[in-house]
C-alpha cells in the first residue's frame, strides 16, 4: 500500500509539474519574441523583484543589515535596469564589463562559498540570518538583469533561447542518466538526489544540443566555441542549482515559493539559469 501511494503521489507531482511547464515555457518564450525591449526588462524588473520577496520569505525574519543588504545589492540593480539611458541596460559606471564580471565572480565565489560550508557542515554550517540574506540578494539584483542585458542586446533573442535550451539540455540529460545509471553522490548533503552520473549525463547532453542548435542559433560560431560554450552552460546550471539547494537547507524550507505548481518558487525555476544567462552576455561579446 505505501509503495502504491508513493507511486500514485510521484505520477501526480510528476504530471503537475508537466501541465505547469506546458504553461510556463510557451508564455516564456512568447515574451521573449514579441515584447518590446521596454517590456521585457519590465518583465524583469518584476520578476527580480519577486525573487528578492521569496528570499525574504525564506530568511525571515529580517535584521536591519538584511533589510540595508536587500536595498543595496538587490532593489538598487532592478531600478538601474528600468531607469537606464536605453531600456535594458544599466546606466553608468555598472556597464563597464570589467566591473560587472567582478560582480558575476564575487556572486559565483559567494554561492560556492556556501556550497561547499554547507556540503561539509550540513544547514548549520552557516547562520541563518543576515549572511545568508545578503547572498541571497546579491544572487538576485545583480544578476537578474542580465536576462535583460542580453535579450536586448545584438542576437538576444537567439542567444536567450540557445541558452535556455542548453539548460534545458542538461537538467534532462542529468535527470534520466542519474536515474538510470547514478550511483555516486554529487552533493549527498545539499541535495541528496544529484549523482556524478547525472551531472556527466547533463553536460555531454547539453553539448549534443549546442551542437544540434548551433546551426539555427550560433551560425557564426565555430564549432570548438559551441563545445567549450555548452559545457561551461551545462556546469554553472549545476553549480547555480546546488547553490539554491544550499541556501534552502540553510533557511529549513524544501522550496523557494509557490509561484509554479509542482516546481516551487521562481529562484528554484531560475536557480539552473542566472550564472549561464551572465556568461552567455559576455561570451557572445
Amino acid at each position: 500500500m505505501a509503495a502504491f501511494l508513493l507511486t500514485a503521489t510521484t505520477g501526480c507531482v510528476l504530471r503537475t509539474r508537466v501541465l505547469t511547464a506546458a504553461v510556463a515555457l510557451p508564455a516564456l518564450l512568447a515574451a521573449i519574441f514579441f515584447l518590446p525591449d521596454a517590456a521585457f526588462s519590465i518583465m524583469i524588473g518584476v520578476l527580480g523583484a519577486w525573487g528578492l520577496y521569496e528570499v525574504c520569505e525564506m530568511m525571515h525574519p529580517l535584521s536591519l543589515v538584511s533589510l540595508v543588504a536587500l536595498l543595496m545589492f538587490g532593489l538598487l540593480p532592478l531600478l538601474w535596469l528600468l531607469a537606464g539611458p536605453r531600456v535594458g541596460f544599466y546606466p553608468p559606471p555598472y556597464p563597464d564589463a570589467h566591473r560587472a564580471l567582478i560582480i558575476l565572480l564575487a556572486v559565483l565565489a559567494i554561492a560556492m562559498l556556501n556550497l561547499l560550508a554547507v556540503g561539509a557542515g550540513g544547514s548549520e554550517a552557516i547562520p541563518r540570518g543576515a549572511i545568508e540574506v545578503a547572498s541571497g540578494t546579491l544572487y538576485v539584483g545583480p544578476l537578474f538583469p542580465f536576462f535583460a542585458l542580453l535579450r536586448n542586446g545584438p542576437n538576444g533573442i537567439a542567444l536567450l533561447v540557445l541558452m535556455l535550451l542548453l539548460v534545458i539540455c542538461a537538467d534532462s540529460g542529468a535527470y534520466f542518466v542519474g536515474r538510470a545509471i547514478g550511483r555516486h553522490k554529487l552533493a549527498v548533503t545539499v541535495s541528496p538526489g544529484k549523482t556524478i552520473e547525472g551531472a556527466i549525463g547533463g553536460i555531454l547532453a547539453a553539448v549534443a544540443g549546442g551542437l544540434i542548435l548551433q546551426h539555427w542559433l550560433a551560425p557564426d560560431w565555430a564549432i570548438p566555441k559551441m563545445i567549450f560554450f555548452a559545457g561551461l552552460v551545462a556546469i554553472l546550471a549545476i553549480i547555480g542549482d546546488l547553490a539554491n539547494s544550499a541556501f534552502k537547507r540553510v533557511a529549513g524550507v524544501k522550496d523557494s515559493g509557490w509561484i509554479f505548481p509542482g516546481h516551487g518558487g521562481l529562484l528554484d525555476r531560475t536557480c539552473s539559469l542566472v550564472f549561464a544567462a551572465v556568461l552567455t552576455y559576455y561570451y557572445s561579446r
